[in-house]
């Protein structure tokens, strides 16, 4: 029995896949288990010479990629490609790290005890991957637990069945054991059954997650019942900050590309312009004109800079987090409310802490602007939030940037840079209720391995009994 995913735009099937049930996992996860015990007992070149065939098996697919995410969820060819572009350097990044899995030797305080800490596989690595940035994340999910000798198990996107298919494809041709990598698929009504099934078998030993903050909790609690560790990418309410020394043209460009790219649904997305008064007003001119310069419109078309959302639900949403503000007397400088899934670029003035806008993740294109009084002020809206995951401000002083992105608490911030930036190499994650735990280079290797003491003693023992 198959699902089906429907494009947003059109209405018309964009893909199918199998809707596999929770009498599936068992034997899926089963296979992984053998897939691991092949996999780990290769050697770092070995492993690496796969990753490497598996990152131009992706870069093969390219087309593929473009329609399929397109029909899919009516993204735009740039978008697509990105997604790829990023997605392969991951993909190269992890098999560069196969020969950087190190442990130490520690000094022991015992006469001839030669104490070793040391980096192990896992075992099976569940990868729960998002929608919105499939390629990247559905790979993220992966690489660095395949580089650590693991065995994969991806939960696949029900929005996004045919674009992580052909993730597991390129996978495939590049040569891993049988079972190493494998993929579930099912329908949106059996998610939380399959994840739970997911969680709970026993070979099943850690757990990464790329999604909204509300199920990355029951993710936690789920697996925690079980002891296993897991490593959460979450929600973001991301804020730039412009500081009276800004080059305002320049934080207006950063600003537009974190707002909007991929119509504000990425993880790191500029939901907060936080402006000092003394500039707030030439920046609110300027942001307006260059919010009113990208409209958005059919993807296939190509003619525009903005593409659909996900579903109407997303435009519900962003309905009603702008009429809450306007009831409460923010201004709309650009864009305004949307009837189809295509919404233009939207700047909300005047957003304050009264009303949604300002606390709620919009994952849509709309992005609030808040006026600060003062450097000070501007650091504490910053940091009124639950979330934590990107940041940026702006400010002609390097030296006064970086002790302000000190004071924000994220786990990433950018001085004079968007807070959408993403590179294989980085370590990426959040803090509250962005999530714990880091991808990303040499970062990443810790949440996919296990570190063990090993110690071979080399004198006669001395014991006191």
């Amino acid at each position: 029995m198959n699902f089906e995913r429907i494009n947003p735009i059109t209405g018309e099937v964009a893909s199918s896949a199998e809707a596999m049930q929770t009498a599936d996992i068992p034997a899926i996860v089963e296979q992984a288990q053998a897939g691991f015990e092949a996999w780990s007992q290769q050697g770092p070149n070995a492993r690496r010479a796969v990753l490497a065939a598996a990152a131009d098996a992706l870069q093969a697919k390219q087309e593929e990629f473009v329609q399929a995410m397109m029909n899919e969820i009516g993204a735009t060819q740039g978008w697509a490609m990105f997604n790829l572009m990023l997605a392969v350097s991951m993909m190269r990044e992890a098999a560069s790290i196969t020969t950087q899995i190190n442990g130490e030797v520690i000094p022991s305080d015992k006469p001839g005890c030669l104490a070793m800490a040391v980096r192990e596989p896992v075992g099976v690595i569940l990868g729960i991957a998002p929608w919105n940035a499939p390629i990247i994340l559905g790979v993220r999910a992966v690489a660095t637990a395949l580089a650590c000798g693991n065995a994969v198990v991806l939960k696949a996107s029900e929005t996004y069945p045919r674009t992580h298919a052909l993730i597991i494809e390129a996978l495939s041709e590049a040569g891993f054991p049988e079972g190493t990598v494998k993929v579930v698929t099912n329908a949106p009504k059996d998610a939380p059954e399959i994840v739970g099934a997911l969680i709970d078998h026993p070979l099943v030993k850690r757990i990464n997650f790329t999604g909204a903050t509300n199920v990355g909790r029951i993710i936690a609690k789920r697996a925690a019942e079980h002891l296993k560790p897991c490593l959460l990418e979450l929600d973001g309410k991301a804020p730039l900050i412009v500081l009276d020394d800004a080059d305002l043209d320049e934080a207006v460009k950063a600003a537009a590309f974190g707002a909007f790219m991929n119509q504000g649904q990425i993880c790191m997305s500029t939901e907060r312009l936080i402006v000092v008064d003394s500039v707030a007003d030439a920046f609110a001119e300027k942001m307006a004109a260059k919010a009113n310069s990208m409209p958005a419109g059919d993807p296939r078309e190509g003619a525009t800079p903005l593409g659909a959302v996900v579903d109407m639900a997303t435009i519900d949403k962003v309905n009603g987090l702008i009429d809450d503000a306007v009831g409460k007397g923010a201004q709309i400088l650009s864009g305004g409310k949307a009837d189809s899934v295509l919404m233009s670029a939207t700047l909300v003035d005047k957003v304050t802490d009264e009303m949604k806008l300002y606390r709620d993740e919009s994952f849509g294109p709309v992005v609030a602007m808040i006026r600060a009084k003062d450097e000070a002020d501007a650091i504490r809206i910053a940091n009124d939030s639950e979330y934590g995951l990107s940041a940026a401000v702006f400010t002609q002083n390097q030296a006064r940037g970086l002790k302000v992105a000190r004071q924000i608490k994220s786990g990433i911030c950018h001085v004079n840079g968007p807070t959408v930036h993403d590179e294989a190499q980085m370590p990426f994650g959040g803090v509250g209720a962005s999530g714990y735990g880091r991808f990303g280079g040499k970062a990443g290797i810790d949440s996919f391995t296990e570190l063990r003491w090993i110690t071979v003693e080399t004198e006669a023992g001395h014991f006191p009994i």
